[in-house]
């Protein structure tokens, strides 16, 4: 028999310190949230109680927490009714009934009821509502109206009067008369003017808000002789075209390595290129170029080249990362959820498989079999959505280590060797080899097998893809060839590959190649290398470990 005592603990635990106190409202507000524990009045004022020792942003804290859960409408009218910030924080996600809605509503303050009326999913009864509430939701209120009061009901004192001697005490002045009712400062006007401006307001059409165009992440120019950029394959166009490879004209938009491949009349790689303004070509772009010569005459045409955005290891002004944001945390919490029942689904499925529970009809073990297998998509998905998710929350646990890259490779592709199976195609490995990676051994055994899986989805019956080790100094490469289906598409195209054209292939990556794609580059950046992707192959390095006789890089050639 299996009981759960978790209620128990958390109404047990010592509530004294600030830090007990937070822990059991967590815990708490957790439990009635998730349905484990009844939302009975007694819980509830223990809930309120808490929340007057817990500090605001905690309680803001549980509040987003809640959106991933079902929690009963008594728990969120206790969220609902508390400062701004939590309140916005539970109402923007809240899903409640009508019922429960009409019932919430009168005790909403006016801040909560405009959070819910910029919701566009709530029952159009819900809606009628809070438009029923009008112009008392607009309002200024005041929370020192006692003291204000009793200022309105003096007469104002009349403009330019003089004021009372410094030196003398000035004797009780009788009360002035009344001002006439047109000289009168009427809050009620003030009122009305705020009311009419809100009905003014929304009876008018808004605006319609410029929306940006979404993010190019390359293209291809052209430049004149004189290095001026006349031609771009993309738009906005006239955010480019203008734009010089020289330094002397105005301010730069290019940097030196650009401006002196020019001159030159040379190719160059990687060179640095600012596009102002706020189109979405805007911002920083790392630029490749070479020199075009008429063939018949051999002048100097200008440059063609290629646009691309920098990589994260690339920018001097990494982005910041929140650590533990709250999308990111509700991603985390989200894989979490979704792990505990899909393990147990692939146990179950297996001892249906394996008749551990007793004899099963043969139909029933296939069933059982394919259900394991799709769960074990699934399982791998949520593996690289909870890696993904420590990546951008910057919570990634790495301990270096010594990595032989041989044997990682060997151990990859008896694990991959199932789905090479199953495409009919296959990994041609190196001869074996003592050069090893310095880096986290379960971080790059991770990296090394999403990029050769995603690689080996794509490969067509029969073919072959070469894998490569190659020593270069204080790095060791690894690098595999693009399967035919890849080939001709360059980094951009392949880091956006949408699910429908990598996904609908058996074997292929559950969540798309293109995001398989984008995780193994930005874990490898984690782990100190980079993802290169050539014309033919794709290229990953990673650090060479010491040896330890020297206390240097190894340089050992397979």
């Amino acid at each position: 028999m299996r009981f759960d005592d978790s209620l128990k603990t958390v109404l047990a635990a010592d509530v004294s310190t600030s830090f007990g106190a937070r822990a059991a409202f967590r815990q708490l507000v957790d439990l009635i949230g998730r349905r484990r524990a009844p939302a009975d009045d007694a819980l509830l004022d223990r809930v309120r109680t808490l929340a007057a020792a817990v500090p605001v942003s905690v309680r803001a804290a549980c509040a987003r927490g809640l959106a991933l859960a079902d929690p009963p409408s008594e728990l969120i009218a206790i969220f609902a009714q508390d400062e701004p910030e939590v309140a916005s924080a539970v109402l923007r996600a809240a899903r409640l009934d009508p019922e429960a809605w009409e019932a919430l509503l009168p005790r909403l303050t006016p801040h909560g009821r405009s959070v819910l009326r910029h919701r566009r999913d709530l029952p159009p009864i819900v809606v009628r509502a809070l438009e029923s509430f009008g112009s008392t939701d607009f309002v200024l209120s005041h929370d020192a109206a006692e003291v204000v009061a009793p200022a309105i009901e003096q007469p104002l004192r009349a403009i330019g009067a003089a004021p009372p001697p410094a030196n003398d005490i000035a004797p009780p002045a009788p009360p002035s008369p009344p001002a006439p009712a047109g000289e009168r400062f009427e809050i009620a006007e003030l009122v009305n003017r705020i009311e009419a401006f809100q009905r003014e307001r929304a009876a008018a059409a808004p605006e319609p808000v410029p929306a940006r165009a979404a993010e190019v992440v390359a293209f291809r120019f052209e430049t004149d002789v004189a290095g001026t950029i006349r031609w771009v394959d993309t738009g906005p166009r006239g955010a480019v075209i203008g734009l010089s490879l020289r330094h002397d004209r105005g301010t730069p938009s290019v940097d030196g390595v650009a401006a002196g491949a020019f001159r030159k009349r040379s190719g160059f790689a990687d060179a640095r290129l600012q596009i102002p303004g706020e189109s979405a070509l805007a911002g920083d772009w790392r630029i490749s170029g070479v020199p075009v010569f008429d063939h018949a005459t051999g002048s100097f045409l200008g440059f063609r080249g290629r646009a691309r955005r920098p990589r994260v290891e690339e920018d001097a002004a990494a982005p910041i990362r929140a650590h533990g944001g709250p999308g990111v945390e509700g991603l985390r919490r989200l894989v979490h959820e979704l792990r505990t029942p899909t393990n147990a689904i692939a146990g179950f499925s297996e001892l249906i498989e394996q008749e551990l529970l007793g004899p099963v009809a043969p139909p029933y073990r296939d069933r059982a079999a394919t259900i394991r297998r799709h769960v074990a998509e699934l399982i791998g998905a949520i593996e690289d959505l909870d890696l993904a998710a420590r990546i951008e929350g910057d919570a990634l646990d790495l301990r270096p280590g010594r990595v032989a890259v041989s044997t990682l490779l060997s151990r990859v592709a008896y694990d991959l060797a199932p789905l090479a199976g199953l495409r009919g195609g296959g990994l041609a490995l190196p001869p074996a080899s003592e050069v090893a990676w310095s880096t986290d051994p379960h971080a790059s055994e991770r990296l090394v097998s999403r990029l050769l899986a995603t690689v080996l989805a794509a490969v067509a019956p029969g073919e072959m893809l070469a894998v490569r080790v190659e020593p270069a100094g204080d790095v060791v490469a690894l690098s595999v060839d693009r399967p035919a289906a890849l080939v001709g598409r360059d980094e951009a195209t392949l880091l956006t590959l949408d699910d429908e054209d990598a996904g609908e292939d058996e074997g292929a990556p559950l969540l798309g190649a293109g995001f398989a794609l984008r995780l193994a580059r930005n874990l490898a950046g984690e782990l100190g290398g980079r993802l290169v992707f050539g014309a033919d192959r794709l290229t990953l390095t990673l650090p060479a470990a010491l040896n330890a006789g020297m206390g240097q890089a190894s340089t050992y050639a397979p």
